[in-house]
């Protein structure tokens, strides 16, 4: 653990006066305070961080009085965040604590929980002596953390120090009036205290200051002094129950009311009361605050902390706090919302547009649900709807229906008629489930369905959905374990020149030599292999082996072999692609043409430097990139203006109905002329019959690949069909 240095280190009398302060809240092994645990995790949530904490700095070690998203009570305070954050007079924040050599290796940032964000604010007694910290933590750095940021930290952080006053007169009071005079006297809180016939017989300066009467007037007068004459009656009476309470902690019962200053101004109050036994006569003692100004102070943390700060809808916190009400307490249904083509209005009529459309969303399902439930927005374009009580199934699909209508109807956006889809996920609770994160897991299950179909609509939840899951969490496991085993293998396919069916390369395709299911190809386990954490390892496994394969199977007699690999989205995300390319190139002495990538559709949306750029530069090399299922995707044209595509390849749905659906043979021909007209070679998959390749080489196809020339098959055996010594040869 880190030391601190001698400029950090306290002076001991300086330490001694904090540490007095420290101990005048008596907060060491007291209960939780409800109060402050909600202040703490209002602070996390209008952050987002998974950690808060109101931090006591003691002698050696520092004791969260409240915590949020951690199980620890206390760590030592040498070296830590807090220690540092109370020598400051304002916030202190270490965007990444990684790169600060104060913390780098503290173990808080080495081990769990890795913080790497720390924003803290020092609580300050009124003595002006720092007694603690409000802090948000994070596990990932921050960039930035603006005015408004820091502002609002600042104001929760006075809540805290507003709530922690009221243990501070509670404790004062324990110690007798000699020690409540003390702490009395610097409170920045009104404090008054009154004799048994409720005479008052203490009144500090900030007492005057708030109702106006200097102290030699106020001493003496009855405490109806401070209310309005027209509530003395009630005002009165509610303080008579308070004491017959019986209460001794001045937090558990607070009394709200209206004040009066001398100048006859009224204002809303809170009053604390304690009362108290010395001598053996009752003594009261009450601290009073203006409420106005910190209530709507409250008010706007709560809503940075529980509403969208666009549409003004409750976010997801307040949903699924909601949401637990409704599982706890009776019968509901959830909806959860996705605005289909949302991305597309981002980019052709601007995020601004695009705000105006969500606001208008939102204006719309608000209007819709009115007083019957609860409308949230719980994503960039995602809403839900919480609907208490209705449970029953074809109700259920009506109401579905309908905010399918609402929200298919066109917005008209900058004058425009703009579009999107709505594609809704929707659980019963309890049929669907007993817990709110049930709940909202099995709801967001059927969205994920829903927009699986790829057309406007609703999805109710079955079991079947969360049977699906396991078996693809079944699948990936069994393929981290597939690849540590050595279970993966390539197998070949050959591709030829459609002029003379002269093979002129390969493409690689993986396969999974399953332990219990046999040989598997890639449909069955593909999809679930290119969104695990295993992709890229196994995609760069994939470039080896057939860079490896392809210098095997080059040979004087055919010098042009070329090898096509397909490349996994993952293997772009740690910006070493071209690096491996190049290795596995010069492991195998092959030169540039003789590979080449293909890349799906999915991959090149993505639109980033992260892509484009190693893209281009292997294919300033010589390698060929190769826009794989051309013509199934949605923005296939504007895609090929953006990337340095070398060939396209014709996808096998289209070559399959060639010679029967006009349509397919309409998509053929375009995408031949759009290939000669931009200087792209062109390959078609999926020849099976005689008649298809008749009819691509008519409409000038170059090249071909499919089960007419050879079906995918290991090594080995294509270098017999290479050399011409199997049966299966193709020229």
């Amino acid at each position: 653990m880190l030391v601190a240095n001698d400029d950090h280190a306290p002076s001991a009398t300086r330490e001694r006066e904090r540490l007095r302060a420290l101990d005048d809240y008596g907060v060491f092994d007291t209960p939780p305070d409800v109060d402050l645990d909600r202040l703490v995790e209002l602070a996390a949530r209008m952050y987002g961080t998974p950690v808060a904490a109101l931090s006591l700095v003691g002698k050696e070690r520092l004791y969260f009085k409240s915590r949020y998203g951690m199980e620890a009570t206390g760590i030592g305070r040498e070296g830590s965040f807090c220690s540092y954050a109370i020598e400051t007079d304002g916030l202190f924040l270490v965007p990444d604590a990684c790169r600060d050599e104060r913390f780098a290796s503290h173990p808080l940032v080495t081990d769990a929980p890795n913080i790497r964000f720390y924003a803290g604010v020092p609580l300050s007694a009124p003595s002006g002596e720092k007694i603690g910290t409000l802090c948000i933590l994070d596990t990932k750095p921050w960039p930035e953390f603006t005015d408004d940021d820091r502002k609002n930290l600042e104001d929760v952080a006075d809540l805290v120090m507003n709530r922690l006053e009221l243990r501070r007169f509670d404790q004062a009071r324990r110690g007798g009036m000699e020690r409540f005079e003390r702490i009395a006297s610097s409170s920045p809180d009104a404090i008054l205290g009154a004799d048994s016939e409720g005479r008052i017989n203490y009144w500090n300066d900030a007492a005057a200051t708030l109702f106006g009467y200097p102290e030699q007037e106020a001493m003496g007068q009855p405490v109806s002094l401070i209310f309005p004459q027209r509530l003395n009656k009630l005002q009165s009476a509610e303080l008579k129950n308070l004491i017959e309470s019986g209460t001794h902690d001045p937090s558990e019962h607070l009394l709200r009311l209206v004040g009066k200053h001398r100048n006859g101004t009224e204002f809303p109050a809170e009053l604390s009361l304690s009362v108290w036994d010395e001598d053996g006569e009752i003594s009261l003692g009450a601290i009073l605050r203006s409420v106005g100004d910190r209530d709507r102070g409250e008010q706007r943390l709560y809503g940075l902390a529980h509403l969208d700060p666009l549409t003004g809808l409750p976010n997801r916190s307040l949903l699924l706090e909601r949401l637990q009400r409704v599982t706890d307490e009776e019968a509901g249904t959830l909806i959860l919302v996705d605005l289909a083509g949302f991305k597309d209005v981002n980019d052709t009529y601007g995020h601004a547009a695009g705000d105006l459309l969500l606001v208008e969303a939102a204006e719309r399902l608000r209007k819709h649900v009115g007083e019957t439930g609860t409308v949230a927005r719980h994503g960039s374009d995602d809403f839900a709807i919480l609907l208490p009580r209705l449970v029953e199934r074809t109700r259920v699909s009506t109401y579905a229906n309908e905010l399918v209508q609402l929200l298919t109807t066109p917005f008209a956006i900058n004058g425009e008629a703009v579009h999107v889809g709505a594609n809704l996920g929707i659980a019963v609770c309890p049929t669907h489930g007993t817990r709110a994160e049930e709940v909202f897991a099995n709801a967001d299950l059927a969205l994920q369905r829903s927009k699986a179909t790829r057309t406007t609509g609703h999805q109710i939840y079955m079991p079947s959905l969360r049977q699906a899951v396991i078996a693809r969490r079944t699948l990936e496991n069994e393929l981290r374990l597939a690849f540590e085993n050595n279970e993966f293998e390539l197998f070949y396919q050959p591709q030829v020149s459609l002029a003379d069916r002269t093979l002129i390369g390969a493409e690689a395709l993986l396969r999974w030599r399953h332990p219990k299911r046999g040989l598997l190809g890639p449909a069955e386990f593909i999809s679930v292999l290119e969104s695990s954490p295993h992709a890229a390892t196994v995609g760069n496994w994939v470039l080896e082996e057939a860079c490896a394969a392809a210098a095997r199977l080059r040979t004087a007699d055919r010098p042009d072999f070329r090898i096509a690999v397909n490349l996994f989205g993952a293997q772009f995300n740690d910006g070493t692609l071209t690096h491996r390319v190049e290795d596995a190139l010069m492991q195998n002495a092959l030169p540039a043409h003789s590979l080449e990538l293909e890349v799906t559709e999915n991959i090149m949306l993505r639109h980033d430097d992260s892509l484009t750029r190693p893209l281009r530069e292997m294919c300033a090399w010589g390698v060929g990139i190769a826009f794989d299922d051309y013509g199934t995707g949605y923005a296939s044209l504007s895609l090929l203006k953006r990337f340095p595509v070398t060939r396209l390849k014709i996808d096998r749905s289209f070559v399959r109905d060639l010679c029967t659906d006009p349509d397919s043979a309409a998509i053929i021909q375009a995408i031949m002329y759009l290939g000669r007209r931009l200087e792209l070679g062109i390959v078609a998959e999926g020849i099976e019959m005689p008649a298809q390749e008749e009819a691509l080489r008519l409409f000038g196809c170059t090249h071909a690949q499919g089960f007419l020339y050879g079906r995918p098959v290991p090594e080995h055996e294509f270098a017999g069909i290479l050399n011409g010594d199997d049966e299966r040869t193709v020229a």
